[in-house]
Parts: structure tokens; C-alpha cells; sequence
């Protein structure tokens, strides 16, 4: 049976290619007369808020998506993450790193990937882990080990036969940050698997994340869904909306009087 989700982060107010994303998750759910779940990806104490939760739920309501079953919130699923994370220690498929941001981004070797990270550049990846593990815990961050050269392929809904190389296309990415919270495409794939989730439906902008994520699935024996990736919707510029399009929130359009039915048109 069908099993999707929508999982918007409550950071800010939803806009025009969420609604789409959305929109489509929903119309792939009914169709199928499968199950739609409402994750609410909250894990960022610092960015999320309870105010971007209600109003989400609101405009989504507002829209004419439905789904099923409680609200999952990803603060309360902490000890899933953390056994994900253990099991990737005790194989062998994790390394510490101190490096920040700064140091990755100004790395003349760093390159950058297609959905514009700077490609790790290593630095970490052969250092002795007694040293690291001698510093203050809050400075360190996991990082999963790519295996160097490996083509990662898959076959999209939506976008067709997709292939990364990893070490080329992706770098080793993070999986549990130095505050203690899980990255992203740690949870997502805790989540998405223990919710037994068949297709993943979100934007293009997450395709590469998919190869990193079928590493993970992979390493912690666990079978992916399919997945689905929309076409972005961009702004006048030909830029991708962010959150930072307030203009282009749903609640604005909303508070503009524009209906659900012009919007989905």
C-alpha cells in the first residue's frame, strides 16, 4: 500500500513551491488510495517554531490537503536517530571532524556540489581519532565516509535514471552535529523508513541528496522507498523560492484574497 508524507521545517511561512510539492504528494497519495503523514521536521531548536507549525497546517488545510493520522514530530524521536547513529559507528562507516564551515568553504581543494555545498575536501577523513576525541565534544561533528568513486544510481518518478559519483559529485557529508542533533539526512532516512514511507516526494534540489541518503539506507540495512522529485518553482529572476519570499507565502496570497483554486491552477 502507498505510504507518503509531506515534512515542511517550520522556519518560516510556506510559499508557492511548497504548495506544489505538497499539492503533488497529496494528489499521489489519493490517487493511490494509499496513507499521507504529516512530518514536522522540527529538529533546529534555534530556527523552529511552534508559530510556523500551526500556521503550515493552516494554509496547507486552507489549500485542500488532508492527511492522516497524527502530527510526527522529529524532536520526539531523538533515541531512533541516536540508535541510527550508533549502529554507523559500531560499522566502521563514520569518522569525527572538527573542521567548520569556514574552514570547508575556504579549502582550495573544496569544490562545489550540484546543489551547492562545497564538497568536503577530506581533512578529517585520516586523522587520528584520539586526537580529535581529546577535544571538547561540542566541537566536533560526524561525518559518513563516501566510498571514493562509487556510482550511485537510481531511477526517479519524476526525473528518470539519476547517477552520482561519490567522492566526485558528494563529498563526506554529516550526520550528527556537534550540538547534538542529527542532520538531515540522518533523520529523514530514520524516519522515512521506520514509517514505512513508499515514495519520497519533495523538490529537485534534494536529488543529490538522494545518493547520499541511499548510502545511509544501505549501511543501516534498510530498504529505501521510490522516490519523486518535482520541478522547482523559480521567481522572476529565475531563482528558487525560499522562505524568504514572503510575498509568495501562502499566507500572504491568502491575506491577498487569492482562492485555493487559482493558486493550484
Amino acid at each position: 500500500m502507498y505510504r507518503g508524507r509531506i515534512a515542511p521545517t517550520p522556519s518560516g511561512l510556506l510559499h508557492l513551491g511548497h504548495a506544489k510539492t505538497f499539492w503533488t504528494a497529496h494528489q499521489r497519495a489519493r490517487e493511490q488510495n494509499g496513507t499521507l503523514f504529516y512530518r514536522n521536521e522540527d529538529l533546529d531548536p534555534d530556527r523552529c517554531k511552534q508559530d510556523f507549525t500551526n500556521a503550515a497546517m493552516k494554509d496547507l488545510q486552507w489549500l485542500g490537503i488532508s492527511w492522516d493520522g497524527d502530527l510526527v514530530q522529529q524532536s520526539s524521536r531523538l533515541p531512533l536517530y541516536q540508535d541510527a547513529f550508533e549502529k554507523l559507528c559500531a560499522g566502521g562507516h563514520l569518522f569525527p571532524c572538527d573542521c567548520s564551515r569556514r574552514d570547508i568553504r575556504e579549502a582550495a581543494t573544496a569544490p562545489h556540489a550540484e546543489d551547492g555545498d562545497p564538497i568536503y575536501p577530506g581533512t578529517c577523513r585520516e586523522k587520528n581519532t584520539s586526537t580529535l576525541f581529546s577535544q571538547d565534544s561540542t566541537k566536533i561533528n560526524w561525518r559518513f565516509r563516501v566510498p571514493q568513486g562509487e556510482v550511485i544510481e537510481f531511477t526517479d518518478n519524476a526525473q528518470g535514471v539519476r547517477h552520482y559519483k561519490a567522492g566526485t559529485d558528494f563529498g563526506d557529508f554529516p550526520v550528527w552535529q556537534k550540538n547534538g542533533i542529527p542532520a538531515y539526512q540522518l533523520a529523514v532516512v530514520v524516519d522515512d523508513a521506520e514509517m514505512e514511507i513508499t515514495e519520497v516526494v519533495r523538490g529537485e534540489d534534494l536529488l543529490l541528496s538522494t545518493a547520499r541518503q541511499l548510502l545511509l539506507y544501505r549501511a543501516l540495512n534498510l530498504e529505501p522507498p521510490q522516490f519523486y522529485h518535482c520541478p522547482l518553482i523559480t521567481d522572476e529572476n529565475g531563482e528558487r523560492l525560499a522562505k524568504r519570499h514572503k510575498a509568495l507565502s501562502l499566507r500572504a496570497l491568502r491575506q491577498n484574497g487569492r482562492r485555493p483554486n487559482e493558486i493550484l491552477a
